[in-house]
């Protein structure tokens, strides 16, 4: 069990902010069940509000997490069925799409939860939380999940959808892993175990996101440009339609592209795909150079962007964005 902070972990409440408090691997005794299920090793990486997590922390964690399912016992034998990851539930949907990504060779499961009131409280959804995500971690169920309000969703395909209800998480467009009820119900498309692979922490974050809304002035774009951006990402209307008579950004496109910078066009609904074929201003973004992610979120497309960028070459970060993007990595697509 890796401990990067978050809510689970905190103090406070109703007169002062929540604040990450001082971490013990003391678990047990508040959640003595653990024991029934797993022997459970903590290790704390950070303590953090996942609000003040960075790229450079997921490389941290994903180096951590491909280390520990690299351990072996004094026998020769595994020393770790799987691992879990307590992460605050802002920015735990970019740090699982992340990982997802970070760990290609993934043989057993890495399962993140959180919760949306602290441990210590008398009513909390973090020792539910807690004993799903540990059972989770011993079954064969070779990804990173995200495990919240008895489901398992894939770590590149969730997202955070409410901030106050305790069902935190949703996958819109592809089905929880696992539903655990009375029984354990598990889906057909958890992706088989792959053959373990080295680890390469390269990534780029000097990259920018932008959700497009009516008004959007280009020249702010330009002007990042301008400083150095390395990717853009837009989040574009319904199937990634674009403004293209007033405001267009068809020229933004093709300004980055004659810099070597790939953009990369998600959609801003729950559901659906990105298709940029069917209304003028997605067309003429296509056909400026603009990449689409399909069906992917936010939050996965600009992690596998800041990592496809980071493994690329001077000069060849369109080539190696359109690459990416062209692939399924982790079942983001």
């Amino acid at each position: 069990m890796l401990h990067t902070g978050g809510t689970l972990m905190m103090r406070g409440g109703d007169l002062t902010p929540l604040r990450p408090d001082v971490y013990t691997s003391d678990l047990l005794t508040e959640l003595p069940v653990l024991d029934r299920i797993a022997d459970i090793e903590t290790r704390i990486l950070f303590n953090l509000d996942s609000s003040d997590m960075q790229p450079h922390h997921w490389v941290e964690l994903a180096a951590a997490v491909h280390g520990a399912l690299d351990e072996r016992l004094p026998g020769g034998g595994l020393a770790f069925d799987g691992v879990v990851v307590l992460h605050g539930t802002d920015t735990m949907a970019y740090t699982a799409g992340a990982l997802a990504f970070l760990l290609p060779g993934l043989d057993r499961p890495v399962v993140f939860t959180g919760a949306q009131r602290p441990l210590a409280e008398v009513r909390t959804d973090a020792r539910s939380n807690l004993v799903d995500a540990c059972h989770l971690a011993t079954m064969d169920i070779p990804e990173v999940g995200i495990a919240f309000n008895a489901r398992l969703f894939r770590g590149c395909r969730a997202k955070k959808v409410d901030a106050w209800g305790l069902a935190a998480f949703d996958s819109p467009t592809c089905p929880p892993l696992v539903t655990l009820g009375v029984t354990v119900e598990r889906g057909a498309h958890i992706l088989p175990a792959r053959s373990r692979a080295a680890f390469d922490p390269r990534i780029e974050a000097k990259v920018l996101a932008v959700r497009v809304f009516p008004g959007l002035d280009p020249s702010l774009l330009l002007g990042a440009l301008r400083v150095g951006v390395r990717g853009l990402l837009l989040e574009g209307f319904g199937s990634g339609n674009l403004p293209r008579l007033e405001n267009s950004l068809i020229p933004v496109i093709e300004a980055a592209l004659a810099r070597d910078v790939p953009v990369v066009i998600v959609s801003q609904c729950m559901r659906g795909a990105v298709d940029l074929s069917r209304y003028e201003g997605g067309s003429a973004a296509q056909g400026a150079g603009a990449i689409s992610a399909g069906t992917m979120t936010a939050q996965a497309a600009l992690a596998k962007l800041m990592i496809a960028l980071g493994r690329a070459g001077e000069g060849r970060r369109l080539d190696a964005a359109k690459r990416a993007f062209a692939e399924t990595w982790a079942g983001e697509v």
